[in-house]
């Protein structure tokens, strides 16, 4: 039945139907998260927990290639006007970190289940130690709020009030818990509608046969890609500024390997689980979706036609050394793990840009970081709680274009919340809101603006959290000649005698009249800065997307009056040295890298998969504190060495190994 014609068709009401259950969500839905910000996500799912239908335009992108069939197995006896949740990220690897509650219902026809709806919101906050529940301080699960394994949350269209009573009493804002779940529901029976128009439409078994031709037309277009590509492998490396409250640095490793129509991602070489909430939990699946959210980007980047499900992660294996920060063991933390998966699509998309240079763009910032505020409303007495705004950065500058300013790439889908919206929900004044001048990276296409924010308080003990707040050390990097982003930024009280820099941490208390000012980093460049024109940079002076200053130092390009002097112009420029290499990372990195070898890291890393699991991350902290002065692979052996006499009864490496192997 499905030639091409056909499946398109088919494939444009699966689309419809999630889009209509997208807007059913995003209008009754109660907290500015959700409706406003669109941190949620609903899709249609065949029969065997398989994604085969998401939205285009709305909710966020990460999971086309999300499959709820450990979640679903876990339940028995389904009804009709069943509706099945979790957010747990270690009973089933559906949800991956509290907050993110994922709800499913059975699609029934003739009594059999024919397909089902499914979803997750972000919660505004699911209790635990913090104000919305995530912090990357946080050292296990338990600290990050109350989590529920699956369960059924509507039994027959009726809902479970002990399970509510449950939430309400652990949750700071369970009104917005609450609506917002029900409102989920309401898109999962808009979807059940929609699934069974299809099949009065098209017939039960052309209905059952489109959602398997679905994905088995994305996977053959994901082939396609990858046999569009040169066989190879390619290594990339990047990090995240600090691995918990120790400040070190986490790095995520990818060896990537193509050999005709498929793919491997072997992170072997990243960082063990740490002691923070950054652990990605994906419980080793060699498809989970979030491992591949930077491969959907690039497939969608190459073919903007591809469907979006989960026939696009048949081509691709990942694999994750058990233990490691992107396949924690409970009970690891992983709230945080938004902020690792930011950089595991740097990461990717570096190993990918290897490949096809010619037509991937420089980093994106990598670094959206979401505000969540808690303060007295001094109006009526009452607390409030809300997400106030996410500060995203720049897209890298692209094969033809420069790079989006202040939302750009892989964190796009996150909308801003109009201020007019945020100040009437949340007493706080917004004193700046924009783009920040000279935080794209240099480049014949030069990479996306920064966002900047800054809101001030008003009441006593005012409680921020800012997550994913990272990129103050490590830069968006640049690509063929385009040069690193700027970093980005957290400020206590700009401008006043007890001004405070506040780098990477992500709480904060504030008093009535603190000013806390938040910038996102750029994108990185693409090309030769010098190769850009002058008229293109005399326009993003005059815009304020770029000073005069920085015109002169990273463009060549000598302004005088506001008009370009191309005399001076073409002297400066003959001058200046074309950049050379592949990547431009900037002098951080290259700093740190000049102790911290590749060398230095498969040492350690070899050192670390030889100790049991729960020794890995405190070993690699001693290590760290013991580099001063120290150099590459022979620094880091006299640091093991160093450790290992202090605490004698750590295990040793090599005998270790022989027990497991045993």
């Amino acid at each position: 039945m499905f030639d091409p014609l056909n499946l398109q068709v088919f494939a444009n009401h699966t689309r419809a139907a999630a889009e209509n259950m997208a807007y059913t969500l995003q209008r009754t839905a109660h907290s500015a998260f959700v409706k406003e910000t669109e941190d949620f996500t609903v899709m249609l799912i065949n029969r065997k927990g398989e994604t085969f239908g998401v939205p285009m335009g709305l909710g966020a992108t990460w999971y086309p290639g999300l499959t709820y069939t450990r979640a679903i197995a876990m339940i028995d006896d389904y009804k009709p006007g069943d509706v099945a949740f979790t957010n747990d990220p270690y009973s089933c690897f559906v949800a991956t970190h509290a907050p993110d509650t994922h709800l499913w219902k059975p699609v029934f026809y003739d009594g059999e289940i024919i397909a089902w709806t499914g979803g997750h919101i972000h919660n505004t906050d699911m209790g635990g130690a913090v104000p919305a529940s995530l912090s990357r301080a946080l050292t296990e699960i338990h600290q990050e709020g109350i989590r529920f394994p699956p369960m059924k949350l509507v039994n027959e269209g009726v809902f479970d009030e002990d399970i509510l009573k449950i939430m309400t009493t652990n949750v700071r804002k369970p009104d917005l818990n609450i609506g917002d779940m029900k409102a989920l529901v309401g898109a999962l029976n808009t979807g059940e509608r929609k699934i069974l128009a299809m099949v009065e439409k098209f017939g039960k078994q052309a209905f059952l046969e489109g959602t398997e031709v679905l994905l088995d037309h994305a996977e053959a277009q994901a082939r396609d890609l990858l046999r569009s590509m040169p066989d190879g492998t390619w290594e990339f490396v990047d990090y995240a500024d600090e691995d918990s409250v120790e400040a070190n640095p986490c790095r995520l490793k990818l060896t990537l390997t193509i050999r005709g129509d498929e793919a491997t991602l072997d992170f072997t070489g990243s960082d063990p689980q740490l002691g923070s909430s950054l652990n990605v939990p994906s419980g080793g699946d060699p498809r989970h979706t979030m491992l591949l959210v930077g491969v959907y980007y690039v497939l969608y980047t190459l073919n903007p036609k591809i469907l979006l499900n989960t026939g696009l992660t048949r081509p691709f294996t990942c694999i994750t050394p058990k233990g490691s920060v992107l396949n924690p063991i409970a009970p690891a933390a992983v709230g945080m793990r938004s902020l690792t998966c930011a950089r595991l699509r740097s990461v990717i998309f570096g190993a990918f840009n290897q490949a096809v240079p010619d037509k991937l763009p420089a980093a994106p910032a990598g670094n959206n970081c979401i505000v969540n505020v808690m303060t007295t409303d001094e109006r009526n007495g009452r607390t409030v709680i809300a997400a106030v705004n996410p500060v995203v950065g720049g897209g890298g500058g692209m094969p033809h274009r420069d790079g989006t300013n202040g939302s750009g790439a892989d964190a796009a889908y996150l909308k801003n919340t109009p201020i007019e919206i945020t100040e009437t929900e949340v007493p706080i004044e917004f004193v700046k809101y924009g783009l920040a001048r000279d935080s794209g990276g240099a480049g014949r296409w030069r990479g996306g603006l920064a966002t900047e924010m800054a809101f001030r308080v008003f009441s006593p003990g005012s409680r921020i959290t800012a997550r994913n707040r990272d990129r103050s050390f490590f830069r968006p990097w640049g690509t063929l000649g385009g040069r690193a982003a700027g970093l980005s930024d957290m400020v206590l009280n700009p401008g006043r005698d007890d001004f405070q820099r506040l780098g990477n941490i992500d709480t904060a208390v504030l008093q009535p009249g603190d000013v806390l000012e938040i910038r996102s980093a750029g994108g990185g460049g693409r090309g030769n800065p010098f190769e850009r024109e002058t008229w293109r940079v005399a326009q993003d002076v005059a815009r304020g997307y770029v000073s005069s200053k920085a015109a002169e130092r990273d463009y060549g390009v000598v302004i005088r009056n506001g008009m370009v002097d191309e005399a001076e112009t073409e002297k400066v420029r003959c001058a200046r040295t074309v950049p050379t290499g592949h990547f431009h990372y900037g002098p951080e990195r290259d700093g740190y890298e000049a102790q911290w070898t590749p060398e230095a890291y498969d040492l350690l890393t070899d050192l670390l998969q030889g100790l049991p699991i729960h020794w890995r991350f405190f070993t690699k902290t001693e290590i760290f504190r013991r580099m001063k002065g120290r150099v590459g692979a022979e620094g880091v052996a006299a640091a093991f060495a160093d450790v290992r006499a202090r605490f004698t009864n750590m295990p040793n490496p090599v005998e270790a190994r022989k027990e497991a192997a045993e």
